[in-house]
């Protein structure tokens, strides 16, 4: 990329926006980062990691623009989860309010679509949130974890494409199985909550959750991710394995993540 690159950094809540903060300061040096943070949502030590900081409410779209406008950001990226619940609670600024308007509907997609768009109808391109992470990306078969018993394979591929069902249908991209039966199914409730409720139905052991991308998946604003959290709550619940979407699945704190698998007894593979 070009010299004196300024990039905007829209950034929710988790490690992933110091993830990507460190991944492209190795990618380019000299880079400019300026980070639009959300209130109850983004770490407060991202001031440290970046070149500017403000602070805005969700729904600030205009706050936002004006800012990376400002700091003559060509670029931006969102990174970080925003609570789904703060989508329908958000006080919209007038620039967001016209755009709400324009929106037959109004789910996570179709919002983070149109925020793009406002983005890029001011020149500000909207990245890829995988740039610059090719290495924390999950790779084809087995990525870490004990190694996986011939069992939990066929539940893998089952799960796998029940998933892409559901998420074709837009109700969710995870999905809890065992034995061939699905357990549960993520919707709006997110996927924390969903393997709960199946770990239960699966009387805690042996289960298995499986994470895809959407058909036509825009990884402007959308990846899955697996953190250390979500191998924490896998144990929890009984699931032995996950199987996730080789190089479209985003593994954030691999070096945390590995060490937790071991220790958990919780195996991840990525599923072409």
């Amino acid at each position: 990329m070009a010299e004196n690159l300024k990039i905007g950094i829209i950034a929710g809540k988790g490690i992933y926006p110091e993830t990507f903060i460190a991944a492209a300061r190795k990618a380019e040096p000299g880079v400019e980062l300026f980070v639009a943070g959300f209130h109850g949502e983004t770490f407060e030590s991202l001031a440290d990691l970046a070149d500017g900081m403000e602070w805005f409410r969700v729904g600030q779209l205009g706050k936002v623009i004006k800012y990376f406008k400002k700091m003559e950001a060509s670029k931006c990226i969102m990174v970080g989860q925003i609570a789904p619940r703060n989508l329908f609670d958000l006080v919209p600024d007038i620039r967001t309010m016209k755009m709400l308007a324009r929106l037959k509907e109004k789910n996570a997609d179709t919002l983070f679509k149109a925020v793009s768009d406002e983005l890029e109808k001011d020149g500000v391109e909207v990245m890829n949130a995988t740039t610059y992470l090719d290495e924390s990306m999950a790779s084809s078969g087995h990525v870490c974890g004990p190694k996986i018993k011939e069992k939990f394979l066929s539940d893998v591929s089952y799960g796998f494409n029940i998933a892409k069902e559901t998420s074709r249908l837009d109700i969710g991209q995870s999905v809890v199985v065992k034995e061939g039966t699905v357990l549960a199914v993520e919707a709006f409730e997110g996927t924390n909550a969903c393997l709960k409720r199946g770990g239960e139905q699966g009387r805690g052991k042996d289960c298995v959750l499986v994470k895809v991308s959407k058909p036509n998946h825009d990884f402007r604003f959308d990846v899955p991710c697996i953190g250390a959290q979500t191998i924490e709550n896998c144990a929890a619940a009984g699931i032995s394995v996950i199987g996730c979407e080789a190089h479209k699945t985003l593994i954030l704190g691999k070096a945390e993540v590995e060490k937790l698998c071991k220790k958990l007894g919780v195996s991840i593979m990525g599923v072409e």
